[in-house]
């Protein structure tokens, strides 16, 4: 069977476009009061460690193959665009309907793009970044002209609800980017970076059986749960949102105050700031939306980048840069000039 865009007879460097984005997040809001009623804690203890209020909850039904479809179209309906012109799916995600297939394979069933090519990506928070730099690079090819990629979850499946030190950090959601080949060669993904740290993997992990647990990792007793070394995870990613941003500025040759946007993963509201303040970033050019959504992992940054882009709050030429960092352990970064 033969795609809707067959891909070029030769490869071309060109530019990218984000064409429009996506958003979708369950009907259920689930706040600090609502989780205080289920463990011991308070808005007042959660507010003060994570910057957290609220966060959507995927019940009745909903699951990662509708979030992540509802997301995709509507990326698409804001591009102007229909689901035959994709000419593949990237979506990152820890929490698929099955090993297989592939959540990315149902949702372009979904919302009719077959046969566009589709594929997960399983790098946790670093996720959809990963999947914008790989997005990239197939477009800058001139092999791909238009690929979707979504970032989503339901942390709510795999949170235990017991576990106080995990369950008021985790919420549900999903956010999209179209992009598609641009005649500007200037324009589109100008430096990207991809890491990993499989030396630390036990300091965030999802156990399915006993033999799946470190032994000096911290467990719950809660299998097919994440579990976390919160200490751990918070000097990793504290340390490396600043260095990985500052390697990426000094690799592409960009200044701080070039930038017009910094999208970090969600992960805390202290880290967020603390790393904006020795930035020397005012509190505009840092995005921080996790008291709405919490930690939602792979959706986070096209989460944040959907309400920048419907607020108005980019332009074509400014310089944005996309930055992960999850379990793995993973981090990425994405420098693009819009």
């Amino acid at each position: 069977m033969s795609g809707p865009n067959p891909p070029a007879s030769h490869a071309r460097p060109r530019g990218i476009r984000i064409a429009g984005t996506g958003l979708a997040v369950p009907d259920t809001v689930l706040t600090n009061q609502d989780l205080a009623k289920r463990v011991e804690t308070s808005d007042e203890w959660i507010v003060q460690r994570t910057g957290i209020r609220q966060r959507y909850i995927a019940e009745n039904g909903v699951n990662t193959l509708q979030l992540g479809s509802r997301a995709v179209k509507q990326a698409l309906d804001r591009a102007g665009m229909t689901p035959k012109q994709v000419d593949l799916l990237l979506c990152a995600t820890i929490t698929p309907e099955m090993c297989c297939p592939s959540t990315a394979a149902r949702i372009v069933s979904e919302i009719g793009a077959v046969p566009a090519g589709a594929m997960d990506i399983s790098a946790a928070c670093s996720g959809f970044v990963y999947g914008m730099n790989m997005a990239a690079a197939l477009i800058q090819t001139g092999l791909y002209k238009t690929i979707a990629v979504v970032g989503v979850e339901t942390l709510s499946r795999i949170t235990d609800w017991a576990n106080r030190k995990t369950c008021v950090l985790f919420g549900d959601g999903g956010g999209a980017a179209i992009l598609t080949a641009s005649d500007d060669a200037g324009q589109g993904c100008v430096y990207q970076a991809m890491w990993s740290n499989g030396d630390s993997w036990g300091d965030l992990y999802c156990p399915r059986e006993a033999s799946d647990v470190p032994a000096s990792a911290e467990f719950s007793g809660a299998y097919n749960t994440l579990q976390m070394n919160g200490r751990e995870v918070y000097k990793f990613a504290v340390g490396t949102l600043l260095r990985c941003i500052e390697e990426t500025l000094a690799a592409a040759g960009v200044a701080i105050g070039d930038l017009a946007m910094i999208i970090p993963h969600q992960s805390n509201a202290r880290i967020l700031e603390s790393a904006r303040e020795k930035l020397g970033l005012p509190a505009d050019k840092l995005y921080i939306n996790i008291d709405r959504y919490g930690n939602t992992s792979a959706a986070s940054v096209p989460i944040c980048l959907h309400e920048l882009v419907e607020a108005g709050k980019l332009k074509t030429g400014d310089l944005v840069l996309l930055v992960g960092i999850g379990g793995g352990l993973t981090w990425a970064t994405s420098l693009w000039k819009l």
